[in-house]
């Protein structure tokens, strides 16, 4: 994120002495949420609003085949959510008082998987992932609630390698920083898949492991929620003010 520097004179009993003021830039930091299957972005929007307070443009939506259009969660596939990701991606980059070098996705469960995939293809500096879900390459246009559930929990339990899986792979190519952020008893994203997720990246400019104790998928405790809503808000912090410094 890019400072305005502006040298200036402050008059003080007809003498002048230097100053500089220093701003903001007119373009802000972006915040893409990427919601988790079956969820919305209802659940993204009290964490939006805590970012958006530290000077970010944050955008939430939701996935084809929830909220509005729940009744066609049984024809979405992984490709359709991928393709409503890219879109509002796009949307966000184009802000006008967004800066397009500067922008942060933050993905829950499925929306951490389709977040790392979304790397591949758009300019991501920051990568929060929640649980980030893991799914075999295979059947990448099945609709996504046809997937056999048991076949998908064992997937899960054994560690994957990023050659052997797309959005792993895009986790090892990425450079930007990273947060995960995992619950100690998920049994939907279990400590495997996460781990699968970690050891992918390789290259990463910084990353930070998070595991919220007592915790299950859903988040289904007040304690669990405030716990990943403070782990996000701290790291985002961090990592806006990094910007800004480092831009001086």
């Amino acid at each position: 994120m890019t400072t305005i520097s502006q040298a200036i004179n402050i008059s003080v009993q007809d003498e002048a002495i230097a100053g500089t003021f220093m701003a903001p830039g007119d373009k802000l930091p972006g915040v893409l949420f990427v919601h988790g299957w079956g969820s919305g972005q209802k659940g993204d929007t009290d964490r939006a609003k805590g970012i958006a307070g530290l000077g970010c443009v944050c955008l939430t939506f939701d996935l084809r085949g929830h909220a509005a259009t729940r009744e066609r969660q049984g024809v979405v596939s992984r490709e359709d959510n991928y393709r409503d990701v890219m879109a509002a991606y796009d949307m966000l980059a184009a802000h006008p008082n967004v800066d397009p070098a500067a922008i942060a996705v933050v993905g829950s469960s499925y929306g951490g998987y389709l977040a790392a995939l979304l790397t591949t293809e758009r300019p991501v500096k920051w990568l929060a992932l929640q649980l980030p879900a893991l799914y075999r390459d295979e059947h990448w246009n099945m609709p996504k609630g046809s997937i056999d559930r048991a076949d998908l929990t064992a997937y899960r339990q054994q560690y994957v390698l990023p050659e052997d899986n797309r959005a792993l792979r895009a986790c090892a190519a990425f450079k930007g920083d990273v947060l995960i952020v995992e619950s100690e008893h998920d049994v939907y994203v279990p400590h495997p898949a996460v781990m699968s997720y970690r050891r992918a990246f390789g290259d990463t400019h910084s990353l930070t492991h998070r595991i919220i104790d007592g915790a299950d998928h859903a988040l289904s405790t007040e304690g669990a929620q405030e716990a990943y809503t403070g782990i996000l808000l701290r790291w985002a912090t961090e990592m806006i003010l990094h910007a800004r410094i480092g831009s001086l």
